[in-house]
């Protein structure tokens, strides 16, 4: 029988004042709105608008869409120790236990920012933690690799469409620059600078640059059919975009709209595309043109420096699952013994 949420720790009345700070505080979300009530009113509104800009929205959302989680469970801010463990085991087994983890780490975050004995540093939280890593193991569900070969057949199946002519820039773009599908559907026309030896782009803000300090990636000019920076050229000549989002939405019409396209278009995009060249999409999602990168770059040979200079990588750790992938035949024991 599962654990309810517990708070017998603090008193009634002590319950109900951090009960009514936290969800004016947190209400669901992490924004700089989140600090104000902390700081009273001696704050300026310059300060006000730094503490708004906190953090990348993606982010937000995830912390919003975790919290939500945790209270349709039946969970309460503040959580006792017990009620943090009684949630991970609820959901062990169920869900991914990267995904657990992950909406412990925003339950702490939302003790730590509003000032409130942390659970989920408690010993017993930990202890449950590990032992879920044990039993259920760590393996995460990874995007199936949009490797090299398939690229070039999915491409070579487009036609000279208006649609056609904006998945192939999309496609190779995310491709060339390892780009995450959050990264690519922000891009503006301003954020692509054409130069002699390619194109320069520039990451104003990403998943791992929640500071907004900003990247410059560069694109050569390829050396076959399927140059990134010809077919970027290309779509904005047809789409006649000149400023605002890179990638956008076209109605059945071909009519190019205005908006910024979604990340969920770029998944849906990419497996359409797959099976019109015969390809199985199942385990493809936007995030198949990063990991298919990193993998054909580790297959051919590519330092994980080089390829760490061009994903935004932070560490060789994260990079290394798709470099193991990318060499498991590379020098292969078994070559030399069958």
């Amino acid at each position: 029988m599962s654990l309810k949420p517990d708070n017998s720790q603090l008193s009634e009345p002590k319950i109900r004042s951090f009960r009514a700070r936290t969800e004016t505080q947190i209400g669901g979300n992490f924004s700089g709105d989140t600090f104000l009530p902390m700081l009273g009113e001696t704050i300026s509104a310059e300060a006000v608008s730094l503490l708004k800009h906190t953090l990348a929205g993606n982010t937000e959302r995830a912390y919003r869409s975790d919290l939500a989680h945790f209270r349709a469970w039946g969970g309460t801010i503040p959580a006792s120790a017990s009620t943090v463990c009684a949630y991970i085991g609820d959901h062990a087994g169920t869900l991914a236990v990267s995904t657990i983890i992950r909406r412990v780490l925003t339950l702490s975050k939302a003790h730590d920012v509003a000032v409130l004995p942390n659970p989920c540093r408690t010993e017993v939280v930990k202890a449950t933690i590990r032992g879920l890593k044990r039993k259920h193991g760590t393996a995460q569900r990874r995007a199936k690799p949009l490797l090299r070969e398939d690229l070039f057949l999915l491409l070579d199946k487009m036609g000279s469409s208006i649609r056609d002519r904006r998945d192939r820039a999309l496609i190779l773009l995310g491709f060339a620059g390892g780009f995450r599908r959050s990264e690519l559907v922000s891009l503006e026309v301003g954020d692509i600078e054409v130069e002699r030896r390619g194109l320069v782009v520039t990451l104003r803000r990403s998943k791992t640059d929640q500071q907004a300090e900003g990247r410059r990636v560069g694109i050569p000019y390829g050396r076959t059919c399927y140059c990134p920076v010809e077919a970027i050229e290309t779509w904005l000549e047809a789409g006649k975009i000149e400023t605002g989002p890179l990638f956008r939405p076209i109605t059945r019409h071909g009519h190019v709209s205005h908006a910024q396209l979604s990340g969920e278009a770029v998944s849906n995009l990419l497996r359409e595309r797959l099976s019109a060249a015969g390809i199985n999409a199942n385990g493809y999602s936007g995030h198949s043109l990063r990991a298919g990168f990193a993998t054909s770059a580790a297959q051919a040979g590519v330092s994980t420096l080089k390829i760490r200079a061009q994903t935004g990588h932070v560490s060789d750790q994260m990079l290394n699952r798709y470099v193991r992938d990318g060499e498991l035949f590379v020098g292969n024991a078994v070559e030399a013994l069958l």
